[in-house]
């Protein structure tokens, strides 16, 4: 049984191998992902939202989350849900994110 905090950070880790299609930064240094859970047995709880309610990754993010956190080895069970509240906005970039944007 992996360690909780551990296993966070490998899927931490594995969300930042996602990138925006749109976007040259990955979803999480975007500021797409709200909420990582680590839930008894290893299940894992996301909770992301998208950069608008009309992205066309919509149908494809949530789904490709999903897959890469099975890929995680000790990972029981995935579910990822997508939130509007908060909507995203740019101040929830990281540094980096920004930095590569231009925006700061």
């Amino acid at each position: 049984m992996l360690d909780t905090e551990k296993l966070k950070e490998q899927v931490i880790e594995k969300i930042k191998t996602i990138f925006d299609p749109e976007l040259p930064v990955n979803i999480y240094d975007l500021g797409l992902v709200y909420e990582v859970n680590i839930l008894p047995i290893n299940n894992v709880q996301v909770v992301m939202t998208l950069t608008a309610p009309g992205c066309p990754a919509a149908q494809t993010l949530p789904v490709e989350v999903d897959q890469k956190l099975r890929e995680i080895e000790g990972v029981n069970d995935v579910h990822v849900a997508v939130t509007w509240t908060p909507k995203w906005e740019k101040t929830m970039m990281s540094e980096v994110a920004a930095l590569e944007l231009g925006f700061m």
